[in-house]
């Protein structure tokens, strides 16, 4: 009986044991890498006590704490990306990239690329460590580093360095940012050049504006200076992951006022649009060098188009148009003030409750707030204010795509002149673009001739992706294009870039 419990204490004790993560023999695989036999007298217990230290105290400063903090406890304080890649010198490997990140319009200090430089070469040097406690206090921030600079590299390149929807209050575009999942698979690299490699964007435009970059030419009527920080920050927008993967879709670029219909890659159909009216449309403000005590906040003007992404479901043809408050209150009311017959004269409907006002001429249009009592609609015909045809996505800012009366507007080279809307100048080529030929286009443009205009709904048989989107600079044709920032997003990108030390 005795010896049947000793087999099974031993049983026991020996699958405790198996299942317990072997340590590497960090020492001696060091030493064998660098020559330096001070690692000789390394022991893991000695150095994961360091390393547990070290990492606390550094911890405040790292890009993503938790997440670094929480690997290293999981896995026993084990320096594993110094393990992995010490051999062959492959730490060297992330120098030459870090080095390099000027090619993206970063920092190479946003990777501490001095300093893990500054390690890695003392690492590899026979006598660059002299003691046991140096060589633990160094491996110690060297994996820290390495491992913080690998993860903040990795973002950058895939991701971009900001998030968009915490530097701009106008942006609904679904934007991927990295999970812990595909940050932690960081980890378990192998190969740190097929990695590296692997990550660099190879988007054509991307490419065009990288090759601009290095070449330093300025564009025309602006600065080489200027130009360098206009290539920056559209590299960054490039970086983000929400580009369109769809083989149709339409795109507008606000600050090129354009809107195209992309089929595989292709633009199909371009035209000009008008877009809200911006804050910079006089262009006086420009990218500038950052100040802490005078950070560019983003304080959108209320008639700027948001930039997003969605699906357009539907046309209405002679459309009515349900006049947003804001409007009403600023204008309608104002015009309806001076003018008794002005909402007459324009097929306005004015609605108490949800009941047409028969008589609006005898309302007193200035005493109280009638912006927010009444409520206005504009009637389908030849002066609504959009147009024949509307073109409806869903979206939490209520723009859309449409017509307009005002044609005078798209002979202006500054085009942001509308309340948010996007007005277009082709729309019957783009309801074509959509539809294609068939019964549902032919009733489109049948029904915007009619001179008896009744508003009507018409759905796509097959919704199509839009993009509401804001570069001020990209490759046409081998030329590098560059348009001025009507919004001045590209003075708020800028400005934090450079808070975060990227540019």
């Amino acid at each position: 009986m005795v010896r049947k419990y000793l087999l099974l204490a031993f049983t026991i004790a020996f699958t405790v044991q198996s299942c317990k993560k072997s340590r590497s023999d960090l020492g001696k695989t060091l030493f064998t890498e660098t020559g330096n036999k001070v690692f000789k007298n390394v022991e893991n217990e000695a150095f994961a006590e360091v390393f547990r230290q070290t990492l606390k105290a550094e911890q405040p400063g790292l890009s993503q704490p938790k997440l670094i903090a929480a690997f290293y406890e999981k896995n026993e304080y084990e320096p594993v990306i110094v393990l992995q890649h010490v051999k062959q010198k492959g730490l060297q490997q992330l120098l030459t990239y870090f080095d390099r990140a000027a090619e993206h319009g970063l920092n190479p200090e946003l990777f501490k690329a001095k300093e893990l430089k500054e390690l890695t070469d003392k690492l590899y040097d026979k006598k660059g460590i002299q003691t046991t406690e140096d060589a633990y206090r160094d491996i110690a921030r060297l994996e820290i580093l390495a491992a913080n600079s690998l993860l903040q590299y990795s973002i950058a390149l895939q991701y971009g360095v900001v998030s968009p929807k915490r530097i701009y209050a106008a942006y609904f575009t679904d934007t991927q940012r990295p999970d812990s999942n595909s940050l932690n698979r960081i980890f378990a690299i192998r190969d740190l050049k097929v990695y590296l490699d692997s990550i660099q964007p190879a988007n054509e435009q991307y490419l065009a504006l990288q090759k601009a970059l290095k070449e330093g030419k300025a564009a025309p009527g602006i600065t080489a200076a200027e130009t360098q920080k206009i290539l920056k920050v559209n590299l960054e927008r490039l970086r983000w992951k929400n580009k369109p993967q769809e083989d149709k879709y339409v795109i507008v670029n606000i600050a090129d006022f354009r809107l195209d219909v992309m089929e595989k890659g292709k633009s199909v159909l371009n035209m000009k649009v008008c877009v809200g009216e911006g804050r910079n449309k006089d262009f006086t403000d420009n990218i500038q060098e950052y100040d802490e005590n005078d950070l560019k906040k983003d304080r959108p003007f209320s008639r700027e188009t948001p930039q997003l992404n969605s699906m357009i479901h539907s046309v209405q043809v002679n459309p009515v148009w349900n006049i947003p408050e804001s409007i009403a209150s600023k204008e309608i009311v104002k015009s309806a003030a001076e003018d008794r017959y002005y909402l007459a004269n324009h097929n306005i409907d004015v609605f108490e409750n949800g009941k047409v006002v028969e008589d609006p001429e005898e309302i007193d249009w200035t005493s109280g707030n009638p912006g927010k009592k009444y409520r206005f609609k504009q009637r389908p015909g030849e002066d609504n204010s959009l147009g024949k045809i509307k073109f409806l996505f869903n979206n939490q800012s209520a723009v859309y795509l449409h017509d307009t009366p005002a044609k005078a507007a798209f002979k202006q080279s500054m085009r942001a002149v509308s309340h948010g809307c996007v007005r277009l100048e082709k729309p019957l080529d783009f309801a074509h673009a959509l539809f294609g030929d068939g019964a549902k286009y032919e009733q489109i443009k049948k029904q915007m001739e009619d001179t008896v205009a009744v508003a009507t709904n018409i759905s796509l048989p097959k919704k199509v992706p839009v993009y509401l989107t804001y570069f001020t600079a990209w490759d046409d044709s081998g030329t590098i294009q560059v348009r001025k920032d009507v919004y001045g997003l590209d003075i708020v990108l800028y400005t934090y870039l450079q808070k975060r030390g990227a540019i």
